[in-house]
């Protein structure tokens, strides 16, 4: 078949990779893509703001499936407008998309239905001195979360309730624009985090490989959230007796929920969980693939990937179109530009990229850009560095052995990735 992809990040990398291996891939496209995506795919000269620029490409490419990266094109409607074209998208309609897009809304689900997360309460700007009267009443930390998307970093953790009312302040003061305006307020729940994604048809489902993600930008968790800066996968925290739950408490009354409120839900479910004396709970669900989580969750499945994807779209899912290797670990590192989070510098080359030559290693392109036929810097996260090995101590060592021969100016990275594991 012939896929169009959406997206230009690591993710984005990792599925052109693991669509690119799949038997059942025969033309791949991607926009806007990297220079690493590149190595798989052609280049689709499209605006992916604009739908019916991407509907005219379907089109005049015979393309058979939309396999959307990002969250935006989702919470904006890409699959219900390519549904009235006849086009297949995997990925979610837009009101399935809210779950995402609208942290008030999951949080209205998952209390309908019975799912475990934190206690919370949802405030408007209108509602602004309610809402600092509940932050004063409400235990310490507090959590607090723009509604809207915000890039993963609408989040702020309050130690104490000064904090917090600044936190407030800010967020309906604009600081993450529209998506601040209004806010949900909710408990800190304790634990160990772990992400699981399940691969939907809006019945039936199957889950990947369980992985935990590093948010904070320094070791030892320190310093200020970020998209990721490392995933690694298995994670031993959510075992078997866990994943279970996951399934029954969580992913299976999320479909049925959703299907009676009469949405059906097609596409990957990211389930962010915290795990505390073995028990999960949803602190957010995404309506896409982690990133990057899948930079160390696809190399470990084998298969035709291409044809689950399909399958979950078309609405019939094909659970034997690929299997998990579970003899094996993933240790992914994101090699990032000095300052990110915040302000940072771009456009220095990047040397030793074509210098590694390893069995099940994979460098993925976050953000970089091809300039004078030169790999550049041209993003935050710059490469997600993933190595494959019979166990996670082995596939560490090789991951970090390989982050010593690429290099760049303003360079950093955790040194740390995957230690709670070890």
């Amino acid at each position: 078949m012939n896929i169009l992809l959406i997206g230009s990040g690591g993710r984005e990398h990792a599925i052109a990779e693991a669509l690119h291996r799949s038997k059942s891939t025969a033309d791949l496209y991607c926009a806007p893509g990297n220079p690493g995506i590149f190595e798989y795919a052609d280049k689709a000269e499209i605006n992916i703001e604009k739908f019916d620029e991407i509907g005219n490409f379907v089109n005049d490419h015979h393309i058979d499936l939309i396999v959307v990266g990002p969250e935006q094109p989702l919470a904006d409607g890409i699959t219900d407008y390519m549904a009235l074209l006849g086009i297949k998208v995997f990925g979610p309609v837009q009101k399935a998309a809210l779950l995402e897009s609208s942290k008030d809304f999951a949080k209205q689900i998952m209390e309908k239905y019975n799912i475990p997360t934190a206690g919370y309460s949802t405030f408007t700007a209108e509602q602004r001195d309610d809402a600092h009267r509940y932050i004063d009443g409400h235990s310490l930390p507090v959590v607090l979360k723009a509604d809207g998307l915000a890039a993963g970093k609408g989040v702020i953790i309050a130690e104490n309730h000064k904090t917090a009312h600044e936190a407030l302040d800010s967020l309906f003061g604009g600081s993450f624009g529209d998506a601040g305006s209004k806010v949900v307020i909710e408990e800190f729940m304790d634990g160990e985090e772990a992400s699981v994604f399940a691969i939907t048809d809006g019945n039936d489902y199957i889950t990947l490989v369980p992985s935990q993600d590093h948010k904070r930008a320094f070791d030892d968790d320190k310093g200020p959230n970020t998209g990721g800066m490392g995933a690694y996968a298995p994670a031993p925290i959510a075992n078997h007796d866990v994943i279970s739950k996951v399934k029954t408490e969580i992913i299976e009354p999320l479909l049925h929920g959703m299907s009676d409120e009469g949405i059906v839900y097609r596409g990957c479910l990211y389930c962010g969980l915290m795990i505390k004396n073995g028990q999960p709970k949803v602190v957010e669900f995404n309506v896409r693939f982690g990133d990057p989580e899948t930079q160390a969750v696809l190399p470990l499945i084998k298969g035709d990937f291409a044809k689950l994807l399909y399958s979950a779209a078309e609405g019939g899912l094909d659970k034997e179109s690929v299997y998990i290797d579970e003899h094996k670990a993933a240790c992914c590192v994101v090699l990032a530009s000095e300052g990110y989070p915040g302000s940072y510098k771009k456009g220095f080359p990047i040397s030793g990229l074509y210098s590694v030559k390893t069995e099940d290693l994979y460098i993925f392109h976050a953000g970089t850009a091809s300039v004078d036929s030169k790999i550049v810097t041209d993003g935050g996260r710059v490469l997600g560095i993933t190595a494959i090995d019979d166990n996670l101590g082995s596939a560490v060592t090789k991951a970090y052995s390989v982050v010593d021969k690429i290099d760049f100016e303003n360079k950093f990275y955790r040194k740390d990735i995957a230690q709670k594991a070890l």
